[in-house]
């Protein structure tokens, strides 16, 4: 039995990249992919990309949800791999360091955004923080 992989999962470019990496080089390990709600992040990028015409804030939610557990278990089973998606809800950098340490879990390998200016400081940096404070080895994919 090999390792136990934490590849925190939004969807995003940085995300997919590093999910494909862990897919690829962690052929023997357990991957969860874990998604984190953050109501925060959600509420802003649901007023800028917009809802839907009669579209709730909740039905936005769990469609975006949907998706991103589909896209990481379809890049999964390309490679002819399974992958436990998880998700949860709250502040994505607290979120994953509890995960890390409630689960088992050996290593972290996630994108970094690279925010910069407002959206760094209302957001904060979720990998610099699960790097500074993770008890496991982390890696970030840029």
């Amino acid at each position: 039995m090999g390792e136990h992989v934490l590849v925190p999962f939004d969807g995003s470019p940085l995300s997919e990249r590093a999910l494909d990496r862990v897919l690829t080089r962690h052929p023997e390990d357990d991957v969860t992919v874990l998604y984190v709600v953050d109501p925060l992040l959600a509420v802003y990028e649901g007023e800028t990309k917009g809802l839907g015409a009669g579209e709730s804030w909740s039905e936005w939610m769990t469609a975006r949800t949907d998706a991103i557990r589909a896209d990481a278990e379809e890049r999964a089973a390309e490679r002819g791999r399974t992958v436990t998606v998880v998700v949860e809800s709250g502040r994505p950098g607290r979120v994953v360091l509890a995960y890390v340490d409630d689960h088992d879990v050996d290593h972290v390998v996630m994108g970094s955004h690279g925010r910069s200016g407002v959206p760094r400081l209302v957001l904060g940096s979720v990998a610099e923080r699960v790097m500074r404070e993770s008890t496991v080895p982390v890696t970030v994919v840029r």
